[in-house]
C-alpha cells in the first residue's frame, strides 16, 4: 500500500506498526478468533479521510495480491475479499 500512488498519502503519518496490529486483530476476529473487536467501526476510523471508489479498490487489490503472494489457497482469499467488500459502504461513509 506504501507503494500505491493512489492511496500512499493516507499513510504519510500513520505509525504502521499499529496499523499492522490493528488489521491483524480485526482479520482475527473475523475469521472467529477469541474476543471481540474493540476499536473503532469502520465507518467512524475512516470518515475523516473522505476515501473514495478508487481508494477502497486500490486497497483490496493490494490485500487480495498480498495474500497471493503468500500463498494462501483460493478458498481463503475469496472469504477475506468477500469480507472486505462488507466493509465498503461503511468505508466510503455511503
Amino acid at each position: 500500500m506504501l507503494a500505491d500512488e493512489r492511496i500512499k498519502h493516507f499513510f504519510t503519518t500513520v505509525d504502521m506498526d499499529t496499523q499492522i496490529k490493528k488489521q491483524k486483530r480485526f482479520l482475527a476476529v473475523v475469521f472467529g478468533a477469541p474476543g471481540s473487536w474493540e476499536g473503532k467501526d469502520m465507518r467512524k476510523a475512516h470518515a475523516h479521510l473522505k476515501l473514495e471508489e478508487i481508494h477502497f479498490t486500490a486497497v483490496a487489490e493490494q490485500l487480495q495480491g498480498a495474500l497471493e503472494d503468500l500463498s494462501v489457497p483460493a478458498d481463503l482469499i475469496g472469504e477475506v475479499m468477500a469480507i472486505a467488500a462488507s466493509t465498503h459502504d461503511d468505508v466510503l461513509g455511503l
